[in-house]
């Protein structure tokens, strides 16, 4: 675990959404991937261990046609595949989300109930699509965000800062005084690289990432560092 360093004030938190607000790449993500390949009769499945490796790609489709052409297939085939491939698989995820598949990490709820008695702004950051982004958020969080971002409006995907600026520019928060929670090495330099403070909560995919530009690494929203780190920030902004 890294040292939490020094306390300042807190403006407002954006959160990732995917490993980091829910653990949806597992038994989310792979699990409707895995159902388009079956729907389509096509013979790809990724098991735990490959998807591991292929998050580090970030966006779906992309995740897509880099696997169909690392197996093969022409690059314009390849990318037709994806697109084809991932709106069918979005539409899985919606009903997985529909289905209550998908719950938030433990001390997710916690976190965000201190933050918001305190009057803190809460937003999201995500590369992931708005068609299942939204309906996952409003099920499980009902109306706690006031700004989401997400791949839908955004091109440029983590760790490309454009999410996390969008998101400034839209709320007019200072980046210094905004802190990022996310999960992985690409969404903790997207944070960085935007300005922003970041806190990094891992998971069983992302405990191997360089998470070496947050201001804290924590196993999860349970642990006490963590807690006592966003205490402290919130003490210094009403001071």
């Amino acid at each position: 675990m890294s040292a939490p360093g020094a306390a300042s004030g807190l403006e407002a938190v954006v959160f990732d959404v995917d490993g980091t607000l829910v653990d949806s790449e597992r038994d989310g993500h792979r699990v409707a991937f895995n159902a388009a390949f079956e729907e389509a009769g096509l013979p790809d499945r990724w098991d735990v261990a490959t998807y591991g490796e292929l998050i580090r790609v970030p966006g779906g489709e992309r995740r897509l046609a880099l696997w169909f052409e690392s197996n093969g297939r022409p690059p314009e085939e390849s990318r037709g595949l994806a697109a084809r491939l991932h709106r069918r698989k979005t539409a899985i995820m919606r009903g997985l989300i529909a289905e209550g598949r998908l719950q938030p990490r433990p001390g997710v709820r916690r976190l965000l109930d201190e933050l918001t008695a305190d009057g803190i702004p809460l937003h999201v950051a995500t590369t992931g699509t708005r068609a299942w982004v939204e309906p996952l958020l409003t099920g499980l969080f009902g109306d706690r965000f006031e700004t989401v971002v997400t791949g839908t409006e955004v091109r440029d995907l983590k760790p490309d800062p454009a999410v996390y600026e969008q998101v400034l520019r839209l709320t007019g928060c200072r980046p210094e005084q905004t802190v990022a929670v996310e999960d992985s090495g690409n969404g903790v330099r997207a944070a960085v690289a935007a300005g922003m403070p970041c806190v990094a909560v891992h998971n069983p995919y992302t405990r191997e990432d360089d998470l070496s530009g947050a201001a804290l690494v924590s196993d999860g929203f349970h642990d006490p560092a963590l807690t006592d780190w966003f205490r402290r920030r919130r003490a210094a902004r009403r001071r």
